[in-house]
């Protein structure tokens, strides 16, 4: 008998309580499917690798378009699903909210909202319109029958503003108004995330997928990291073999990427029907 999303839900929030925990982030409902025929306990979209998968650059998405794809995605497999809805599509805190409401409706079991703006000239909201907003969200979180999963995510050092005190301030404020996980993606070194989870009562999402500032499992786990998500990564390597495979066949004339490539019937596997 399939798992209702209030069952999604409760499991979702039990990989939160204890150790640490991938959560694999797809970029369709394919790479959903793979994904958890790999064994992975839940998912969680990419803005900027679906992004990618329309032709665009992350941010050019509209809210319409994620929740369609929030719904592909949730709707592939039978594992607890997040969404990254970036800021929430709009500035206003209501706004925001509603498109909390509406992604519940989608299948989903979480969502991450952002503190940036979208704006070159103010990346940032300042931090008192920030907990509004997260406010906002959270009440709607609260309100849609179910335990839904709001990530309130600080974009310092992502947009200009690498200051870890003003980092963990604006989390700190964050859990303050109800959010249920924390997270601050573009950390330098593990002693900052240490620092960053130490900070906070509630479970720390890492994001993987910058060189340099991508650390294991064993070192996220120890400086107290619960959720490790791998943001666009999957979707680079993917498209990293894709070039490769190409350039060969086009510059070479050769096809020796068809034998390193995963075997058709295998692939067929992990889909359905």
């Amino acid at each position: 008998m399939p798992k209702s999303q209030a069952d999604l839900a409760k499991q979702f929030q039990e990989l939160h309580r204890s150790g640490s925990f991938i959560i694999a982030n797809a970029f369709d409902a394919g790479s959903a499917r793979v994904l958890a025929g790999l064994g992975f306990p839940a998912l969680a979209t990419s803005s900027g690798a679906f992004a990618g998968t329309l032709g665009r650059r992350d941010g050019k998405v509209t809210r319409e378009e994620a929740l369609a794809h929030a719904r592909a995605v949730a709707g592939a497999v039978e594992l607890p699903v997040s969404a990254d809805l970036e800021n929430g599509f709009g500035h206003a805190p209501s706004f925001a909210a509603e498109t909390v409401r509406l992604a519940a409706g989608t299948g989903l079991v979480g969502c991450t909202i952002e503190d940036t703006t979208g704006e070159k000239d103010r990346p940032l909201y300042d931090i008192g319109q920030a907990v509004e907003r997260i406010a906002a969200c959270v009440d709607a979180a609260r309100a849609v029958g179910f335990p839904f999963m709001l990530t309130a995510r600080s974009e310092n050092f992502l947009r200009g503003n690498p200051d870890l005190d003003d980092t963990i301030k604006r989390l700190q404020a964050y859990e303050k108004v109800g959010a249920d996980v924390l997270m601050a993606p573009g950390l330098p070194d593990l002693a900052a995330v240490k620092a960053v989870c130490s900070a906070v009562s509630k479970p720390v999402n890492f994001m993987v997928g910058i060189p340099g500032k991508s650390f294991t499992v064993a070192e996220l786990a120890s400086a107290g990291v619960r959720r490790i998500s791998l943001a666009t990564s999957l979707y680079r390597a993917a498209m990293t073999g894709l070039v490769a495979a190409a350039k060969e066949a086009k510059e070479k004339g050769t096809f020796g990427y068809v034998g390193s490539s995963i075997p058709s019937g295998e692939l067929a596997g992990f889909m359905q029907g």
